[in-house]
């Protein structure tokens, strides 16, 4: 016995070699670094930031597991100073089996830029839109699972414990929401829901592959995860309460794409079960009002050679049953127009991407070039334009800004 425990203790380093040596791993990243800077008085900076993103991935036969993080300086915010977990998940992959557990980014629907169908990972609004889209996303913790067919798949997902939006609250920020408040405030953000199952989010998407035209069908039972926030002012009228409130929603939604010669026609609908919508002063902290809402895009790709492309795309929201205290519109509107165009043998690209606020007339604009020096290095720079009297835009039509930044992609 003991000769057979002595035999078994010298084969286990060799069986953990030789299960390491069958196991591919993958390392890669890039780091950049981003600085804008007002192009208005008092002509500040509005960011700063150098950023080291690693991936690491370990393959063996059908399982895999994804650890991405970010390490970042930031000059002008503290709390986004710091080593950041991204992502990182177990994956199970075969011919018919797709599934994935741990922290995630989750997409849905064919919008670009705009959140009809894809609700499931929130955005981090530090610096609102004046990131790459992709970088704003927030992973969810939960499994993932689809079953794979040549000719439809079908998804679930599980997310035990949500997370929300991040709003800029601090007046450190030029990007804080509360720039926008003409007087002394005091804001409780305390109202997130509790980390309980109860309050998980599940939902379902079947995708379906036809000849020509990709549909899909959907449903998620979520929270409104940009909080409602309720205003009252005080007393003496000299100072706001403001508080924020969380609600049960439920997204039931379908999308369509069909590419048609140099086209690609796009579509994607929503409707928002017992959506929480925010109200107008005079209104006790504590009342909140939930309505339904139905939300509809369409979009349309041009891609007519020569490197050109072109997307429109035009999105829609309407509130069921309105109530005049509602704070939004009973019908809102707002379009996207991105044009792009590759020069010097796609070495540089040039593109122009807006957002324009149907309802009040607002936008908010990037112009930007992107000149690949190597296929490891990029040197971009370009321009943000905010403009606008009322609505979301109108928050920060001072801060249009001049911005550069250099990548390195290893």
């Amino acid at each position: 016995m003991k000769i057979f425990s002595v035999i078994i203790l010298l084969l286990i380093p060799c069986w953990v070699k030789s299960q390491i040596d069958s196991i591919a791993f993958k390392y890669n990243g890039f780091v950049d670094s981003y600085h804008a800077l007002r192009s208005e008085s008092p002509n500040d900076w509005m960011s700063s930031r150098t950023r080291l993103r690693s991936e690491i991935t370990a393959e063996k036969k059908n399982t895999s597991m994804f650890v991405s993080f970010n390490a970042i300086y930031n000059n002008i915010l503290d709390d986004k100073t710091g080593f950041f977990l991204r992502e990182a998940f177990f994956r199970y992959n075969s011919d018919q089996w797709d599934l994935k557990v741990g922290r995630q980014i989750v997409t849905w629907g064919v919008a670009d830029g705009l959140r009809i169908t894809d609700l499931v990972s929130p955005m981090d609004y530090s610096e609102f839109l004046a990131q790459d889209y992709d970088d704003i996303r927030i992973p969810e913790n939960g499994v993932r699972v689809k079953y794979l067919h040549s000719s439809f798949n079908l998804e679930g997902v599980f997310i035990p414990i949500p997370e929300f939006f991040q709003l800029p609250v601090d007046d450190v920020n030029p990007w804080s929401v509360m720039r926008s408040v003409p007087m002394p405030y005091t804001l409780n953000m305390d109202g997130v829901p509790e980390k309980k199952l109860s309050n998980s989010e599940f939902g379902g998407r079947l995708l379906v592959f036809l000849s020509g035209v990709d549909f899909s069908i959907s449903m998620l039972r979520s929270w409104n995860k940009i909080p409602v926030i309720n205003k009252t002012m005080s007393v003496n009228m000299d100072s706001v309460y403001m508080q924020a409130h969380y609600g049960r929603m439920d997204m039931l939604g379908a999308d369509l794409s069909v590419p048609v010669g140099e086209f690609v026609m796009r579509a994607e609908g929503a409707v928002y079960l017992d959506e929480l919508q925010a109200m107008v002063m005079p209104v006790a902290l504590n009342a909140t009002l939930a309505k339904n809402s139905f939300n509809g895009l369409l979009g349309i790709d041009w891609y007519p050679g020569n490197d050109w492309t072109i997307m429109l795309q035009y999105s829609h929201k309407y509130i069921q049953n309105y109530d005049e205290r509602i704070q939004a519109k009973q019908n809102a509107g707002l379009g996207t127009l991105n044009i792009s165009k590759k020069l010097l043998q796609t070495t540089l690209a040039l593109s122009s991407f807006t957002y324009y606020d149907v309802t009040y007339n607002g936008f908010y604009n990037r112009t930007s070039a992107d000149y690949a020096l190597t296929d490891q290095i990029h040197l971009m720079g370009g321009y943000d334009w905010f403009s606008g009297d009322k609505g979301s835009f109108a928050m920060y039509k001072n801060n249009s800004e001049y911005w550069v930044k250099a990548k390195f992609s290893f």
